[in-house]
């Protein structure tokens, strides 16, 4: 089976987050599985990489351009649904999943083409998808949490199977120093703000907070400017190798402000018994289920304060909630070879379903 993954978002080495994590795992899998996987991204053309995809991109005179970085194709235009066309001419693929950004004219486009497909619900921002998912008539869809079905289904009237983000815990998986709490993502809806109030009132634990969304200067000079007197917080640069991360994190800080749809990183740290403190946004508590603990985002400052110090400083909590963090970890619904099960039967699916309208 050729499977085409498309998008209106970046992907690495442009663009990193949640979203391009799964993706590249379900492609890996597909891949040792004998099968074939591709990406229809969005061009951003920063950098030397950007600069080079630009070029080629004039010189060849094309809609987009295509490389491996990845390890297998990736299709990248300034406008992917205007480029659907010709990644579906030069990849030939039997079935689409979409995600995100544009999801519905990229999905129109790739229908527009007779290509099967599957729409994977990855976040509740309505207003990205681009339209109305009701004009996707043959689409079939699959949501990465319970609180993101229950919420297309009341928004659209769609039903979706859930299969959680799906990880590989040998990228996850490490022993850890303990030396940090930390904080993936320092964006304000990622809960930055809270976590600098945090951090400011345990002045005598280390915070680490850690880029994954890409931060321009000015945006990384505000972060540095407010964890600036605090004198416990170290800013690092976004990394690829996440053990490195890890390996020196004893908590892990979720206080998000929006509504997660899941919280990928909730379940990578459970893969090293790491517990996390998250905010009841959205489908997070899901993510944190019995490997941590769950607050309001808008308790108390005192309570965030309490959770922290405890884990922290209480070795039999700590212990407690580090099995459960690991046991949770290994629950059924996030076996990767269980969920790559049920994501192959539903692109089968799809494609046996546009085969009978075709007849």
């Amino acid at each position: 089976m050729k499977v085409l993954f498309a998008g209106g978002n970046g992907y690495p080495p442009e663009f990193s987050g949640g979203v391009q994590s799964s993706t590249h795992h379900l492609a890996e899998q597909l891949i040792e599985h004998g099968h074939e996987a591709a990406v229809l991204a969005a061009l951003f053309g920063d950098g030397v990489f950007g600069f080079k995809a630009r070029a080629k991109m004039k010189l060849l005179r094309q809609p987009a351009v295509v490389d491996s970085y990845p390890g297998y194709p990736v299709v990248r235009a300034w406008f992917p649904w205007e480029a659907a066309g010709y990644a579906v001419d030069r990849l030939k693929p039997d079935v689409a999943v979409v995600q995100c950004h544009k999801s519905v004219p990229i999905g129109k486009a790739l229908q527009a083409e007779g290509v099967p497909l599957v729409v994977y619900l990855r976040n509740v921002e309505f207003h990205e998808l681009g339209g109305d998912l009701r004009e996707l008539h043959s689409a079939l869809y699959i949501a990465n949490s319970d609180f993101t079905a229950r919420t297309y289904k009341k928004e659209f009237g769609i039903e979706a199977a859930v299969i959680p983000p799906t990880i590989n815990p040998a990228h996850y998986s490490t022993p850890t120093t303990g030396q940090f709490v930390t904080l993936i993502n320092p964006y304000e809806e990622k809960g930055f703000e809270l976590a600098v109030r945090i951090a400011g009132a345990c002045r005598e634990i280390p915070f680490l907070f850690v880029e994954s969304w890409k931060l321009d200067d000015d945006h990384r000079a505000r972060i540095e400017q407010t964890i600036a007197p605090l004198g416990n917080v170290v800013l690092e640069s976004r990394t690829s190798d996440m053990k490195t991360v890890y390996g020196r994190t004893k908590i892990l800080l979720a206080p998000s402000k929006w509504e997660e749809a899941w919280g990928r990183v909730a379940s990578e740290a459970h893969c090293s018994g790491i517990p996390v403190i998250g905010s009841r946004r959205g489908g997070l508590p899901e993510a944190v289920g019995s490997g941590g603990v769950v607050l309001d985002y808008d308790a108390p400052l005192a309570d965030w304060v309490a959770a922290v110090r405890r884990l922290w400083n209480d070795n039999q909590e700590y212990d407690r909630l580090s099995s459960l963090a690991r046991s949770f970890a290994g629950r059924p619904e996030l076996d990767p070879d269980r969920q790559f099960i049920t994501f192959f039967s539903i692109l089968d699916r799809a494609m046996q379903q546009r085969a009978r309208q075709a007849a």
